[in-house]
């Protein structure tokens, strides 16, 4: 489905459609009888006695071409609560099966700057699916006509907008393709296609890879016939040289577990756990689209987990491009193999600011957090609160969980520097982060989002109709928007 949404000009014809009207939270009418007819404002009187008024969005069929939609404002709303409304919106219009609606801007009375930029956001990230390999599609076009002379949204936020639901929705996209078409050698080939958004691209691949010492990496990646490669994304939008913002990804584009197998229960859902690069690559499309004045790179560290003569075993030992080493008694602990390679060699090259990684890690943090909350591991307080907030602000929520010393102690080996699992049972989704944490060498502000739980949905969400979600593109942008620009 399409969504075209149109700003009237002064001047222009009124546009023909549905109406959109906002009131306030007892759905007093009062303010919008200018805008319909005698007829009408007595009929949504007479309605209105006997709906339920604790709803924040109502519809009325005036007939059977013309629906009104009353969305009532709250007080004291959030940005973040003005697009779940646009989202609840366009729920509503995908029951309703008409085609052209019309928002008055000028019947909103919020303190929200760019309320209508916001609920229009809203409605567009929930209006995403997925259908490439549908032969039968839904409807193809809905037309929003926007009017009134209030609450209007400047170019440059149309464009701010537009760049973060185009950034999201490459995401998406990315995560929802199945792994026979998105194995690491396409994405790899994709992933070129950004530098006509202006961003530098540079591609690693396994004879690279196995020059610069990244055996990790390559460890996971050997039992396929597919390539294993680390791609970097640079975006400059800064006029000076300051230190790049890092943005590191997890991208295993399909994992079986290697010889430590997976249940075949819901392993087709292991598409997604390259989720993490997927979001990384779609914050840096957003960056590029929408002119960010700032320095930041994106490396993605890309994959195929599966089981052949020539697969990882467990018991095999690597040497990381640290130097340090690494017994394998996991095969499917192996998302921090791909990172501890990228995390050192991010940090090395690129010197950043700080880092961000993004993975699918561990089933443990969907056990302790669920579907509400990424876990955030960090070893710098000042970015772990920034990412709080944004987290906050853009309802990606984040819950910050302990590292501690004492938890080396479960992944120290008695034959390499280090073991990738802890044997002894409890705290998977720390000792996985504590893992990661010893490829940081240079004390740089470090943290480790573990989003097993949010990548992808099955139910659905405030602002994704189920599947992948794109978290974090929304998440990781407020956090630059807030604080490095």
């Amino acid at each position: 489905m399409t969504i075209q949404i149109n700003y009237k000009n002064k001047g222009q014809k009124s546009p023909s459609g549905n109406p959109v009207l906002f009131v306030d939270e007892n759905f007093n009418i009062r303010n919008i009888k200018k805008f319909i007819s005698n007829n009408e404002f007595s009929y949504l009187l007479d309605l209105l006695k006997t709906s339920d008024l604790k709803k924040n969005l109502l519809f009325f069929e005036i007939n059977s071409k013309k629906t009104i939609f009353l969305i009532s404002i709250k007080k004291n709303l959030k940005s973040s609560d003005v697009e779940s409304l646009g989202a609840k919106f366009h729920s509503y219009i995908d029951y309703d099966k008409k085609n052209d609606y019309v928002i008055n801007s000028d019947t909103i009375n919020s303190k929200i700057n760019n309320f209508v930029g916001y609920f229009l956001h809203g409605l567009k990230l929930k209006s995403y699916e997925f259908n490439v390999y549908k032969t039968k599609k839904k409807r193809n076009h809905i037309s929003i006509n926007v009017t009134g002379n209030k609450n209007k949204v400047s170019v440059k936020d149309q464009l701010k907008f537009k760049a973060l639901e185009e950034g999201t929705f490459y995401t998406r996209d990315l995560v929802s393709e199945p792994g026979n078409v998105l194995h690491p050698d396409e994405y790899a080939k994709r992933l070129k296609s950004l530098k006509k958004n202006g961003l530098k691209v540079s591609i690693y691949d396994d004879k690279k890879l196995k020059k610069l010492g990244m055996n990790a990496l390559l460890g996971v990646g050997q039992g396929s016939i597919r390539g294993s490669y680390l791609v970097t994304i640079e975006w400059k939008g800064a006029k000076n040289n300051s230190k790049p913002l890092a943005f590191v990804g997890k991208g295993v584009c399909f994992d079986t577990g290697g010889y430590s197998l997976k249940p075949a229960k819901f392993m087709e859902d292991m598409t997604y756990d390259m989720a993490g690069s997927a979001t990384v690559v779609g914050l840096m499309k957003n960056l590029a689209l929408r002119k960010a004045k700032v320095n930041a790179v994106g490396v993605v560290g890309l994959v195929e987990n599966m089981v052949s003569g020539n697969a990882q075993r467990p018991g095999d030992i690597v040497k990381s491009y640290s130097g340090k080493t690494i017994e394998v008694l996991n095969t499917d602990a192996e998302g921090r193999l791909v990172l501890a390679d990228a995390l050192t060699f991010t940090e090395k090259k690129f010197k950043p600011k700080f880092m961000v990684d993004l993975a699918t890690l561990t089933g443990a943090i969907i056990v302790s957090l669920g579907s509400e909350y990424a876990g955030l591991f960090s070893n710098n307080d000042k970015l772990s609160n920034q990412l709080l907030e944004a987290g906050e602000k853009v309802e990606e929520k984040l819950w910050r969980m302990p590292l501690h010393k004492n938890f080396d102690k479960l992944i120290d080996s008695k034959n390499a520097d280090m073991q990738n699992i802890n044997y002894v049972g409890g705290a998977g989704s720390t000792t996985a982060a504590q893992f990661l944490q010893r490829f940081i060498l240079n004390k740089t502000p470090w943290a480790h989002l573990d989003i097993a739980g949010m990548a992808f949905s099955k139910y659905g969400g405030a602002l994704n109709s189920g599947g992948a979600t794109g978290y974090g593109v929304r998440l990781l942008n407020q956090l630059i928007e807030d604080n490095y620009e």
